[in-house]
């Protein structure tokens, strides 16, 4: 008997067993289900489900009705706000792409974004309107500028900008219909986000994420967190870095509660946990040395369990030891911009709590094993892809693919294709193989300096280095920092008969780049090199630790 091909049926996707996945649904499930739920807090500011959901069709309105639509950029430059949380649900619904603006980059940079990424429109919180202002100034084009003036700002006593814009947030809400008949995307594919990059070079790379690969992170979240129904989840994390780690989108699927946070202090996060019974949030391991630093009119007792993601560098086995007693459980994770944020987790296991505190944080120094949504993820010769040994001892490139890896880099095909070859996203993160099959990052090859959560490339410093009349040779490497993870370190080769002073470097690089990046130690002396002349970094990263 034949076969049955059912490639030659007639079963074909339709409107009946077919929709694009796109995360904008859980927006107007949880209306639907939850509308009495409260959906946002930002100080005073008590928001429903409904009453969320009307805002961001009315946002989303007021976008289409100034010709912003498929195709079209809108960047906004935001703390962690409502109006920033509601950008991840009205622009997209606008069919319009997201860009989630770093607000502590400097002009220079926020005006190339502006550029290469074509944003039509910039809402902008009026905290950042000086450096908006200069990277405005730049443009070829004039574009639609929205203040945003946020009560708390001033209520935190923060100096603010001039207003920039045509009107503020709440008045360009208001030309907007909040019965607006949005529409999923009709391709899942299309683009929702544009975040960029630091990258290996000074100039940002634009990442560009599509609907299918928010949807299946925003999902990959719930189930690598086990998640329930109605979680409190308090803004530590940047809603611009990779789109708040998809949370925006996971956290409404379970119709929880954004806890919304302008700065990030040991008072202010202390006093979510009292109040809002806070039970998730990510951040890097700056946020955990925050809270253990915290005087004793910051602290407030709280009665619930809390859990914290965390990336970057592993945390130290005293600071997880801390903060447990505290009642936090951190749980580890890895990614990338390109892949959306976290990718890869250390899933723990119950028996390894039975363990020695100090074996239980090598374990969480692993970076784990992937994703759910994530197809596959392996640790691999860089030229040829064949996978390393699992002996936690070979050194290897990590390699991911699948559902959750960026569409590619914008406007940078040599990029993207360098990116993909052979098949798999080359992270260009080195790390070794264990035999249970969790990873272990090793050392980054981009020679990317994590600090405090941010990337910063190690060339663009030392292009600014470079500029300095006595400079005769830079160098930047990564040095070890208990309490931001790493730091710039810089090591100057000075001009025969030059002279100049560490303060007098440091300075100078804190007048040409944003003030994070700026190196925080600088070495003079003649700099290692190969027969061919290339610094030995490597080298280099080993005098850290005696500066």
């Amino acid at each position: 008997m034949a076969k049955t091909n059912f490639a030659d049926m007639d079963l074909v996707p339709n409107a009946a067993n077919f929709a694009p996945l796109t995360p904008l649904g859980f927006l107007a499930r949880t209306a639907e289900v939850y509308p009495d739920r409260l959906a946002v807090v930002h100080g005073p500011l008590r928001q429903t489900w409904a009453e969320t959901y009307a805002r961001c069709r009315q946002y989303a309105s007021a976008l289409q009705r100034r010709g912003i639509g498929i195709g079209d950029t809108v960047a906004v430059m935001a703390p962690n706000t409502p109006p920033m949380f509601e950008s991840h649900f009205a622009v997209p619904m606008a069919g319009a792409t997201l860009g989630a603006l770093n607000v502590r980059l400097d002009a220079a940079t926020i005006g190339f974004i502006l550029e290469h990424g074509e944003a039509k429109a910039l809402i902008v919180d009026r905290a950042y309107a000086e450096t908006a202002q200069a990277a405005l100034a730049g443009l070829a084009r004039k574009i639609l500028v929205i203040d945003i003036d946020d009560p708390m700002a001033a209520a935190a006593g923060e100096a603010l900008g001039p207003s920039l814009g045509e009107m503020e947030y709440e008045a360009f809400l208001g030309t907007g219909d909040a019965a607006f008949a949005w529409s999923p995307p009709a391709d899942e594919w299309q683009a929702i986000a544009l975040n960029y990059t630091s990258g290996t070079t000074g100039d940002p790379k634009g990442v560009v994420y599509h609907h299918r690969g928010a949807y299946l992170n925003a999902l990959g979240n719930i189930q690598v967190w086990e998640m329930g129904p109605h979680p409190v989840y308090l803004w530590t994390l940047p809603m611009f870095h990779c789109n708040g780690w998809c949370f925006p989108w996971t956290i409404t699927a379970l119709a929880g509660t954004h806890v919304c946070l302008r700065r990030v202090e040991a008072g202010a996060i202390y006093h979510a946990f009292a109040e809002h019974g806070v039970t998730h949030l990510c951040g890097a391991p700056i946020v955990m040395q925050t809270l253990l630093g915290a005087g004793p009119d910051e602290r407030r007792d709280f009665p619930q369990k809390v859990r914290m993601m965390t990336a970057a560098a592993p945390p130290p086995a005293s600071v997880l030891a801390a903060v447990a007693q505290m009642g936090i459980d951190v749980t580890h994770v890895y990614g990338l911009t390109e892949v959306y944020g976290p990718a890869v987790t250390c899933a723990w296991h119950k028996e390894w709590n039975t363990l020695p505190l100090e074996k239980q944080a090598d374990l969480k120094s692993r970076q784990g094993v992937k994703y759910p949504v994530l197809e596959d993820l392996m640790v691999a010769d860089a030229q040829t892809l064949a996978p390393v040994p699992k002996d936690g001892a070979t050194i290897g490139e990590v390699f991911m693919r699948g559902n959750i890896v960026m569409k590619g880099y914008l406007k940078n095909p040599q990029a993207t294709r360098a990116a993909f070859a052979g098949g798999w996203f080359h992270t260009g993160d080195l790390g070794v193989w264990h035999p249970d099959g969790y990873i272990e990052l090793k050392d980054r090859s981009k020679d990317i300096i994590i600090s405090g959560g941010e990337n910063i490339s190690s060339i663009e410093i030392e292009n600014v280095l470079y500029r300095h009349p006595a400079v005769a040779a830079a160098a930047v490497v990564a040095k070890p920092d208990e309490k931001w993870g790493e730091t710039p370190c810089a090591f100057v080769e000075l001009k025969p008969g030059a002279t100049a002073q560490a303060d007098e470097i440091i300075a100078f690089c804190r007048d040409n780049m944003a003030r994070f990046k700026v190196p925080r130690h600088v070495v003079f002396g003649p700099l290692p090199k190969t027969s061919t002349g290339k610094i030995q970094k490597f080298t280099l990263r080993d005098r850290t630790r005696e500066v």
